[in-house]
């Protein structure tokens, strides 16, 4: 998590916050572009661009973190807001998913554990499918959890998958 922050926070002293600028659709279509490249790249088996894919597991927290603070936002709030006032809300929104995946880890006794990182990908997208079809019915839900949950989980299956990454490097 503190790698996602700390990219976040530069990111932000050096773009300010230009995302600002995107719907929440946008960043949802931006968060499948990441997940479908990591697909593209366990498929193949080789990458042609050498922005890691660990860095695009970073980029999938990050912009989920964004995603749920647009939902947050009017549409009165400034486009341009200062790193001192989005840091700690982009914090808030990570750790908001941390505490849900602590929870979950209690019930499912961290099975994720056992599973592939192509599995996180997979499952990645999958939400992402689902958010996608959430928007297209104007958020509304049935029987279903929100968009919110599902930007919740994206966040959890790619630290997951960084931790795993972590993991294999020590």
């Amino acid at each position: 998590m503190k790698r996602c922050v700390d990219l976040f926070v530069k990111k932000t002293k050096d773009y300010g916050t230009a995302w600002r600028i995107l719907r929440p659709s946008s960043l949802t279509d931006q968060l499948y572009i990441k997940a479908a490249r990591i697909r593209s790249i366990e498929e193949k088996g080789v990458q042609k661009v050498e922005d890691s894919v660990e860095g695009d597991f970073i980029g999938l927290v990050n912009y989920s973190a964004m995603a749920l603070i647009q939902l947050k936002l009017n549409e009165d709030t400034p486009l341009e807001m200062k790193p001192a006032e989005i840091e700690p809300m982009f914090i808030s929104e990570v750790e908001k998913a941390r505490d849900l995946m602590l929870l979950k880890n209690h019930d499912y006794g961290e099975a994720w554990r056992d599973m592939r990182i192509s599995s996180f990908t997979d499952l990645i997208l999958q939400k992402l499918l689902r958010i996608k079809q959430i928007e297209g019915n104007s958020g509304k839900t049935i029987v279903s959890e929100g968009i919110e949950a599902g930007y919740q989980d994206i966040i959890n299956y790619a630290m997951f998958a960084l931790i795993k990454f972590e993991e294999s490097k020590n």
